[in-house]
């Protein structure tokens, strides 16, 4: 029995951007298409196998240790930008403001589809969630140079709305436009959540 059940979720790519120095900016470039190996983006600050852990994994790693990368890519939703924009009195966040990957439209509450789903576009290419990906004053500085003022917002904001992060599984192209598909993990939501989440 297959462990991944595709679902009638279907989304479409409405922004790709890359980033290739990361020290000098948060700002992405945007781009008509992506080619993606294992290791993610060629060139693209969050590409490779493997990255250093940082304070997202605290509990389990001392910070700089050597972890599998599942941060090659960020994800966020039109919708969700939206919703983020309307909390935050602006017209529009623009997506590279944000060092995003990817923005898809169409797959309802996005941040909060399951880890381990995958988003499978044309051709086959497949990118496995990690989880969601938490807000933070990272974007500031980015916002309040074409928003002045607005930065501090972001954060709060963005609290639960933040699009996942994700990981290569099939390489492949990523082009604007192209349609996603949702595949969700063929399980049941472990019965013990509630309890783990407040220790």
């Amino acid at each position: 029995m297959p462990a991944l059940k595709p679902t009638d979720y279907k989304g479409r790519i409405v922004w790709l951007g890359v980033n290739a120095n990361r020290d000098e900016t948060l700002q992405n470039v945007p781009v008509t298409e992506m080619e993606l190996t294992l290791a993610g983006c060629a060139g693209e600050s969050h590409a490779g196998l493997s990255r250093p852990s940082c304070g997202r994994v605290a509990g389990q790693y001392p910070r700089g240790t050597e972890i599998r990368n599942t941060r090659q890519l960020s994800i966020m939703s039109a919708e969700e930008l939206a919703q983020i924009a309307a909390k935050m009195g602006i017209a529009s966040v623009d997506p590279a403001w944000l060092g995003l990957s990817m923005v898809v439209e169409g797959i309802p509450d996005f941040t909060l589809i399951p880890p381990s789903s995958r988003l499978q576009a044309d051709g086959g290419v497949t990118l496995t969630v990690d989880m969601e990906n938490r807000p933070c004053n990272l974007p500031a500085p980015v916002i309040d140079a074409e928003s002045p003022g607005m930065g501090r917002a972001f954060k709060q904001a963005a609290k639960g709305l933040r699009g996942v992060t994700a990981w290569v599984e099939r390489a492949g192209i990523l082009r604007v436009g192209g349609e996603i598909i949702l595949h969700i993990p063929d399980q049941p939501v472990w019965p013990h959540l509630p309890r783990a989440r407040q220790q």
